[in-house]
């Protein structure tokens, strides 16, 4: 099954192992574990640069590229992050960019690669818009109206901008959310469930049981099948394959097609 960053991307890059937003239903977080490449779930949130990424040279991929897909931008890696982007870029790559963005890093990646514009496409995580929910599940990650300032700045600039509201934070307030982001999205908005969630997530308190319930809930297949019929002719709107399982949607036939 073609399914996670392979329906965007037939390449993916990274040039940090862990990330400071430590969201919490990171399945990077896990793949790491696994791995070997950190040795709890702590050290997720101190994140070590892979030098040998940051400057290898980059082949044209037969693909738009995805970049990064384990980590975030922060400020902490941004001028490592830029170098892979330049390396990508002048290779001839079309480069899918995947952040929770800050508003800084967008601007100085959009000054940089101002001339480059037409070989990058922004997408930006935006999960919810309540600052509560998002404080809870992604701790360490811009604030909602940071995300849309920066969604605005890229497009603003001339750049190609799209989001990905996966996971679903707040069901009920995601049409509003769509409303509200829309006019400043020129590709598209993928939506899709938080997958995965009993190997993902760790419940130790009494507000992450209360909290992994109401998304659980959210994502009833009821709500899921009510959800793509509000949204089913929005020209904007694309189902990651968690939801095309549920609604009876045909899963993406080849990688990286970003359809």
């Amino acid at each position: 099954m073609i399914r996670g960053t392979k329906e965007w991307a037939v390449a993916e890059i990274n040039c940090t192992v862990g990330c400071p937003h430590d969201c919490r239903y990171c399945y990077a977080r896990v793949a790491a574990l696994e791995k070997g490449l950190i040795n709890s779930a702590a050290d997720w949130s101190q994140s070590r640069l892979v030098d040998e990424e940051v400057h290898r040279d980059r082949p044209l991929y037969p693909g738009q590229v995805m970049f990064p897909t384990a980590h975030d931008i922060v400020e902490e890696n941004l001028d490592e992050a830029l170098e892979v982007i330049d390396r990508l870029v002048a290779a001839g790559n079309k480069v899918l960019i995947v952040s929770k963005p800050s508003l800084s890093c967008i601007e100085q990646i959009c000054t940089r690669l101002y001339q480059r514009r037409r070989q990058i496409l922004f997408r930006f995580t935006i999960t919810a818009r309540d600052c509560d929910i998002l404080r809870f599940w992604e701790p360490g990650a811009p604030a909602y109206q940071e995300r849309l300032d920066s969604l605005r700045l890229a497009r603003e600039r001339g750049f190609q901008t799209s989001v990905s509201i996966e996971p679903i934070l707040e069901l009920k307030d995601l049409n509003d959310m769509i409303g509200e982001i829309e006019e400043f999205v020129s590709h598209s908005i993928w939506v899709g469930k938080m997958n995965r969630i009993e190997e993902r997530v760790w419940i130790d308190s009494d507000e992450a049981a209360v909290e992994v319930e109401r998304i659980r809930s959210d994502q009833h297949d009821q709500k899921i099948k009510d959800l793509y019929n509000s949204l089913r002719d929005h020209p904007l709107i694309r189902w990651k394959e968690s939801i095309k399982l549920v609604v009876g949607l045909p899963l993406a036939s080849e990688t990286g097609l970003d359809i």
